[in-house]
């Protein structure tokens, strides 16, 4: 195998992947789409799987504007469950709740005024 052979290999492994990657990209936003009815859905995969490359750029064409709004809403999505989820296990909510929590703190001997202060100035910002 010459340097030529296997530098072919190389781009033809390269394309290969990036199809297979873009293929299954299609896939997960024809599945995730919730406005396909499942008989549309059962098309656009019977054409994706008879005519592979054709189906995908048809595909790429006639759906790629929502693919992306469908990708950034479900990116949006997983942001706000994230920072509910850190919310929810932090306990304080509010920076009201924080300096109340800090002022309990300073009422008990816990934290110096100075510590107080700073808190306050931390829930505050």
């Amino acid at each position: 195998m010459g340097f030529w052979d296997f530098f072919w290999l190389l781009i033809c492994g390269y394309f290969l992947f990036a199809y297979l990657m873009l293929l299954f990209h299609v896939f997960a936003d024809l599945f995730r789409d919730r406005h396909l009815g499942g008989f549309t859905k059962g098309l656009w995969g019977l054409g994706l799987i008879v005519a592979p490359l054709l189906g995908v750029l048809v595909y790429l064409i006639v759906r790629g504007r929502g693919m992306a709004e469908r990708q950034t809403g479900a990116a949006r999505q997983a942001r706000a469950e994230t920072d509910e989820y850190i919310h929810s296990v932090a306990g304080t909510s509010s920076s009201s709740d924080e300096i109340a929590s800090a002022k309990g703190l300073l009422d008990d001997g816990t934290i110096t005024q100075s510590e107080f202060d700073r808190l306050k100035v931390k829930a505050l910002a």
